[in-house]
């Protein structure tokens, strides 16, 4: 059987991709908000999924105001696909 990425198999790194995977970027209080996640463990689920090479992070300036937004890489999309492919394995015929 495949094995589960470990980056994947977190809920709030799970949701993050999925959520990416249906458009073309998504900002960081789009991501909050879906995930309801605390800005702190956002932020580093972000980096962490960042540093794999699974999303690009694109910082800016709008007004004043710093701007966060996240893109899914194909590499993500890769290993997303990987791991919806080997969770069907585990679960098998039964859905």
């Amino acid at each position: 059987m495949k094995e589960l990425d470990p980056l994947l198999h977190s809920q709030l790194r799970l949701a993050i991709i999925s959520l990416l995977l249906s458009v073309e970027e998504a900002d960081f209080n789009y991501l909050k908000e879906k995930t309801q996640a605390t800005s702190g463990n956002l932020s580093v689920q972000i980096d962490k999924l960042s540093e794999a090479g699974y999303i690009e992070v694109h910082k800016e300036i709008v007004g004043k105001k710093p701007r966060t937004s996240c893109s899914l890489t194909g590499k993500g999309r890769e290993a997303l696909e990987q791991y919806v492919s080997a969770l069907k394995e585990y679960i098998g015929e039964i859905f």
